[in-house]
């Protein structure tokens, strides 16, 4: 081989004595030291395990969780706990505020309520009387009324006032009775009302998500998998039916099928799937032209198990955060409808329902109102904290 056919840097010929090298030259050098494969150190996490841990490292989501779970502990078994059932009329227990046993010598929660009387009327209050609050005048028109502001003890007298019915054993003495929550105006029992009202707006809530669910990743799955016409139609009639007012659409149901769960769930149904299904057909457009897809496809999958074992599992992740968005979508919108009395039907109670009831006596009976609006305060807020924390779980890419 001519040496100035190998050059080396800068045009430089190489020595024809490395090119004339002969095999007996070469000598097999081992290396003493032994190379291994370097040890993975770490522990191999799942993706649903990665989910729980980053849920678990937000103590504000972990909070909001264990507030759900304690109020669907107590829709469950709240109505049990009284020893007074949620539909018990007692009419002679009207309005009676919330009394705990052993806060009767602490000013809150002990039974009494304010009342406003004349001062010279003062004596006939003497055996409920718990102090004077306030002493004012009132001025009419035959000149300045002496008036007083007193605290009295409610429960001693209801007693009074059925003293009679008490000795002939026909109404309970209403000393030795603790309402924990008070009770409304026909008697009965706000803490076995509440509780049993919000099982009925979980479950109404619950209830429509699910079903929602359903169809929106049915009719999602089927639009981003399949395109073309299909996709088109059903993208116009989702747009007429988004754009029917809510309002006269509830008024025209319960006109057709009366008030109650059933109706109110079916009003929830009419436009409550097409979120779910248009982030479904986003997820199906956005996964389903994948390597991965595309060989299950050529491997002979049916385009069940393409859209359903493959592409749908990557819309978990925001399908559970919708869930957690709505269901306190779903407990309010039933609540607004209540105050225009298209809610539950009475006797059956929900938080909507006590919410209204309690704001007709707001004024005089605060506490009617008082608990059920923590109620409500505390679903509405856990649910979208806990909402945001599972988005930011199951996609870590969205946290900051």
């Amino acid at each position: 081989m001519d040496n100035k056919s190998v050059l080396l840097e800068n045009n430089i010929p190489l020595d024809s004595e490395f090119l004339n090298l002969s095999r007996e030259d070469f000598e097999l050098l081992p290396r003493e030291e032994k190379i291994l494969d370097v040890e993975f150190k770490g522990e191999s996490v799942s993706y649903a395990k990665d989910v729980w841990r980053r849920f678990l490292r937000s103590p504000i989501t972990v909070v909001s969780a264990a507030i759900i779970a304690i109020i669907v502990l107590m829709g469950i078994v709240g109505p049990y706990l009284s020893g007074f059932t949620a539909f018990e009329q007692r009419w002679d227990l009207g309005r009676l505020p919330p009394r705990w046993p052993g806060f009767e010598h602490l000013g809150i929660f002990d039974g009494s309520t304010v009342r406003e009387i004349q001062a010279a009327n003062l004596p006939n209050w003497e055996p409920v009387l718990i102090r004077v609050v306030e002493e004012f005048e009132v001025v009419t028109s035959r000149g300045p009324v002496p008036m007083l502001r007193i605290r009295i003890d409610a429960y001693a007298h209801a007693a009074v006032q059925h003293a009679a019915n008490i000795e002939q054993g026909l109404t309970p003495d209403p000393t030795d009775m603790y309402f924990l929550f008070g009770t409304d105006q026909l008697g009965r029992c706000l803490f076995s009302r509440l509780w049993q009202g919000t099982r009925v707006s979980l479950i109404l809530g619950f209830s429509a998500v699910l079903i929602n669910l359903a169809i929106g990743m049915i009719m999602g799955s089927a639009m981003g998998y399949y395109g073309g016409k299909f996709d088109m139609i059903a993208q116009r009639i989702m747009e007429v039916i988004v754009n029917i007012p809510f309002l006269p659409l509830c008024l025209i149901l319960i006109m057709l099928l009366g008030s109650g769960m059933q109706t109110l769930i079916i009003i929830f149904l009419i436009n409550g799937w097409i979120p779910v299904a248009n982030n479904v057909r986003i997820q199906f457009y956005r996964f389903k032209n994948r390597e991965y897809v595309l060989a299950s496809r050529t491997m002979g999958a049916s385009d069940k198990r393409v859209m359903f074992r493959h592409i749908l599992p990557n819309a978990i992740g925001t399908t559970i955060t919708f869930v957690a968005l709505s269901v306190p979508t779903v407990i309010m919108t039933e609540a607004f409808l209540a105050y225009l009395g298209l809610g539950i039907e009475a006797p059956n109670p929900s938080i909507g329902v006590l919410l209204r009831n309690g704001q007709e006596n707001l004024l005089t009976y605060p506490f009617m109102m008082l608990f059920p609006g923590i109620v409500i305060v505390l679903l509405m807020l856990a649910f979208n904290l806990l909402g945001n924390g599972l988005r930011d779980a199951f996609n870590p890419a969205l946290r900051k």
